[in-house]
């Protein structure tokens, strides 16, 4: 963004956070609380919309994701226990063949899983690019000093939202390879039960989003920062 903005005279380096400066400073509200305009009303829509591609996200990891992760470790720990138990070790076909089937169907969720993770990442991506062409529009017709020191509605200018938010894509960026990797490792019928184990709490804990995801680093921000964030 930084570089297509460049004419505009770029976005400043942002400053502390929004909640430390306004108890610092005891700026008072804008009055674009009561007197929105039509960039008000796109950025709120947009944050949005990215808020609810993480929480999509959230979802597929926490529900679709690891059902199906669990549900082919039980599968793969059922075989080894039929096996082990079977007769000279020769289980009857109609005993591998199911599981070997459930196990295959598991790994085509996971599959389905990542797909749909790559969507939400294409949405979010999207997103910013429309961040972006607001704040050229807001350039264009508002001027360099609205966009870069007029608050929006409490301490934040557009410009500093535009030079923040797009930080957003670097741990989901992570997070998005770092799933992959664990379905290919799950994706290995010699993989240990230890392994599969810490690879399933590794999907469900999401080191990459930690201290950076949108729950833990954005929400609260946005609650603060923009009027009318939840309505």
């Amino acid at each position: 963004m930084s570089s297509r903005l460049a004419s505009f005279k770029g976005p400043s380096t942002p400053n502390s956070s929004p909640v430390q400066h306004r108890q610092a400073s005891n700026i008072p509200s804008s009055p674009a609380k009561s007197t929105e305009s039509t960039f008000h009303r796109k950025l709120r829509t947009l944050l949005q919309e990215l808020r609810a591609a993480t929480d999509i996200w959230d979802d597929l990891i926490l529900i679709d994701g690891l059902k199906a992760a669990k549900s082919l470790v039980d599968a793969r720990t059922e075989l080894d226990n039929a096996l082990s138990s079977a007769p000279n070790r020769l289980p009857r076909t109609r005993i591998v063949g199911p599981k070997l089937d459930l196990m295959e169907q598991r790994i085509h969720d996971l599959d389905g899983v990542l797909a749909k993770l790559q969507k939400q990442f294409r949405k979010m991506t999207a997103i910013v690019d429309n961040l972006e062409v607001l704040v050229i529009d807001a350039y264009r017709n508002k001027g360099c000093q609205w966009v870069q020191q007029e608050p929006l509605w409490t301490t934040w200018s557009l410009e500093k939202f535009a030079s923040t938010i797009p930080e957003i894509l670097i741990p989901y960026h992570r997070a998005l390879n770092g799933h992959i990797a664990l379905v290919n490792a799950l994706r290995s019928h010699s993989i240990s039960f230890e392994e599969s184990r810490s690879a399933i709490s590794t999907w469900t804990e999401q080191p990459w989003l930690e201290g950076s995801g949108w729950e833990a680093n954005w929400e609260e921000l946005c609650s603060v920062e923009i009027d009318r964030w939840n309505r």
